[in-house]
């Protein structure tokens, strides 16, 4: 008899933690949410680990793996709860953070406040050390300017320190010499180097990345700390890792010095599930729907990958650090139902969160929000709610959307489900509208991609969002409330290394020659990944690299990047890497140019340690009974929908609309001229139907 393993995935959220218990054995996953903690979320953490634990009669010693994904860090950017940082540029560059890069945030609004930067002026330092441009040596480090740097930075009281000096993209031995010398006379300040984790020309942006580590350094520190401990208490000897921006993980050592790679972790770990999720069920072209009781997030995956982004914003500041390209478009749960001044009909940017929640909650909240509408119309029943542990009052939720129907003018005694269908109308359209750009950036058919639906909200708003969008497929995993604690387990380690080079590869005398200076500088990036991977855990088994270059036209202003396929890494060449190139440019833009000479700058290695995947459990086959009826409305009129348990779907099971799938942690709503369709691991599959199917269950 096989020895058990469990591995078990955390998802810290505002309101609830989630947890995954994955029995890797007997390919069981169990499910659990812990009310969070905001003082000290390690403690949900430590309750969450011992009610598993107990519920399920598993010894502590077989517990193999755990994953935790947290947005503390995020958080605490948003809020601006960060350490008392300082930065320490080079002479002549102290407003570095201030000048930014002289944007406005609107256009043709020059009232508009700009942000406030990261750290205030009186804690920016300068020092005369300094880099040559090629990263040469120009000016040593002074023994006297750091002793009157340490000085100065005592009184200051700093947590924590950011070096950021001109050129360390080319060489960062000049921040290291600082650092080691803070870190000898202040070692109970974390110093991070810029030139260290992220070495990537444009001053602005690597200060950023320099800056937002050290601000979350202690924090994060503190954190990470506590939760070992925590862990350590239940008996639990596991190995930690923590999710991170790329939908990877790392060990919880890596993540303690780099908690800026952590901060927009937890949408990527839906994204990861719905990968895998998705691929199990032959569907590698998705969009992911997460929609919580704030707002509602996408991504979109093409040949079972997430799409990456250099370009994405953590509160106020750019990070140009890849990560799974997750955007907000719309509106949640939660999102406020309000009327403007003009008379129209908005859904948001205001959410009445989780307290006082919406008008149906009966916790105080007064002004109609989505899920309210979702009561309205009969998606939502008031009676199974979470599974009937909270009964929402439907009569307050009516009158509050009559007040909306009111501004709209809208008359009769059914104007409360006008006002509610409008409502849902105007969130799906917007949805719909921020979907249908993102896929035509993309240049692929809508109709081709698939719906993931997850998060408290998703599966209920989705198929009327796949209407709109004009996707033809959604797909509602088993457990859509946990998605992203699922989605830590199934993640594999990785990290992602950049060098800057810039090199003229074609159509000058010198090509070849700075063609081998990039392959050499690949090498080396190669070789400190692998030495890394290397030292990461036992947990991992192969590891596989991607190679991506951002590359242009000489004299172009903007580069794209380039991914390698694997399959052409290890013979690469100049031609082929600038075939590439001419390729992915033409498919973009219209046009290539081959006689120009191409030029890279920048050269991106993510590596990947694939850890022992843990199997999807199968469902067994069975067909669906429906627990009761209920009426319904849908565009004006009543409709009577059959109800299923979630629970009673088996594989094969077929649900025509209109039809409502009730489980704890969502309610999965089938529009009419729609079925559902349970596969062999329990994710629905809602299609439109064919007269052949609409009479099946």
């Amino acid at each position: 008899m096989s020895k058990p393993r469990y591995r078990i995935g955390i998802d810290v959220g505002g309101t609830f933690t989630d947890f995954v218990l994955a029995d890797v054995v007997g390919r069981t996953l169990m499910f659990h949410k812990e009310p969070s903690v905001p003082s000290d979320p390690s403690l949900a953490v430590e309750r969450g680990i011992a009610s598993l634990l107990a519920t399920h009669a598993i010894a502590a010693q077989d517990v193999e793996l755990i994953v935790h994904g947290t947005t503390i860090g995020l958080n605490a950017i948003i809020q601006r709860r960060g350490a008392r940082m300082a930065l320490v540029v080079s002479k002549g560059n102290r407003d570095l953070l201030e000048i930014a890069r002289l944007r406005l945030p609107s256009s043709y609004d020059f009232t508009e406040p700009r942000e406030v930067p990261l750290v205030p002026r009186n804690l920016v330092f300068e020092i005369s050390s300094r880099m040559k441009s090629d990263g040469t040596l120009l000016a040593p480090v002074d023994p006297a300017e750091i002793e009157d740097l340490a000085a100065r930075l005592t009184a200051a009281k700093v947590d924590a320190v950011a070096i950021v000096l001109l050129n360390a993209y080319r060489s960062a031995s000049l921040e290291i010499a600082v650092a080691e010398a803070l870190r000898q006379r202040l070692p109970d300040v974390l110093v991070t180097e810029s030139g260290v984790i992220w070495p990537e020309v444009r001053e602005y942006e690597r200060g950023l990345v320099a800056g937002l580590n050290a601000y979350i350094h202690p924090l994060m520190t503190r954190y990470f700390d506590r939760l070992k401990q925590r862990v350590s208490d239940k008996g639990v000897a596991a190995p930690i890792y923590i999710t991170a921006n790329n939908g990877g993980t790392l060990s919880l050592e890596t993540a303690r010095a780099r908690p800026i790679d952590t901060v927009l972790s937890g949408p990527a770990s839906g994204v990861v599930a719905s990968t895998r999720v998705g691929t199990a069920a032959g569907r590698k072209e998705l969009v992911t729907f997460d929609m919580g009781g704030t707002s509602a997030d996408i991504a979109v995956c093409q040949t079972g990958v997430p799409e990456f982004t250099t370009a994405t914003f953590v509160g106020d500041f750019p990070l140009m650090m890849p990560v799974v390209n997750v955007g907000a478009i719309g509106a949640g749960g939660g999102s406020i139902v309000w009327v403007d001044a003009q008379g129209f009909l908005k859904i948001g940017p205001l959410s009445a969160g989780a307290d006082p929640g919406p008008v149906c909650y009966r916790l105080g909240g007064v002004e109609p929000t989505l899920t309210d509408c979702y009561v309205v119309l009969g998606i939502i029943d008031p009676n199974t709610f979470l599974g009937g542990r909270m009964v929402l009052d439907a009569d307050a939720a009516w009158q509050a959307l009559e007040r909306i129907a009111d501004k709209l003018g809208l008359a009769g005694a059914e104007r409360a489900v006008a006002a509610a269908e409008a409502a849902v109308r105007v969130a799906s359209a917007k949805m719909a509208t921020e979907i249908t750009k993102l896929l035509a950036t993309a240049g692929v058919d809508p109709r081709a991609f698939a719906l993931m639906a997850y998060g408290g909200a998703g599966p209920t708003h989705a198929n009327l969002l796949a209407e709109e969008a004009g996707l033809t497929a959604v797909m509602v995993p088993i457990a859509p409330g946990t998605f992203c604690a699922l989605g830590a387990i199934l993640a594999d380690v990785r990290r992602d290394y950049v060098r800057t080079a810039r090199h003229l590869i074609s159509s000058v005398p010198d090509a070849a020659t700075q063609w081998m200076a990039l392959t050499t500088a690949l090498e080396g990036l190669e070789r400190q990944a692998r030495a890394w991977i290397a030292k990461e855990g036992s947990i991992i088994g192969d590891s596989g690299i991607v190679v991506s270059f951002n590359m242009r036209y000489h004299a172009q202003a903007y580069e794209i990047e380039i991914i390698v396929p694997a399959a052409l890494q290890p013979g690469l060449d100049a031609a082929g890497l600038c075939a590439l190139f001419h390729r992915e440019h033409e498919r973009l833009y219209g046009f290539s140019e081959p006689t120009v000479p191409i030029e890279t700058t920048t050269i991106r290695l993510g590596v990947i340690g694939r850890v022992a995947p843990v199997a999807l459990p199968e469902v067994p086959a069975r067909h669906a009974t429906p627990v009761g009826h209920r009426t319904i409305w849908r565009e004006g009129r009543q409709v009577t929908a059959a109800v299923y348990a979630r629970a009673d779907v088996g594989a094969g099971a077929v649900i025509p609309g209109p039809a409502i799938v009730e489980q704890l942690d969502t309610t999965t709503f089938v529009l009419p001229g729609w079925r559902a369709e349970a596969d062999s691991i329990g994710t629905l599959h809602l299609t439109r139907a064919t007269p052949a199917t609409e009479t099946q269950s």
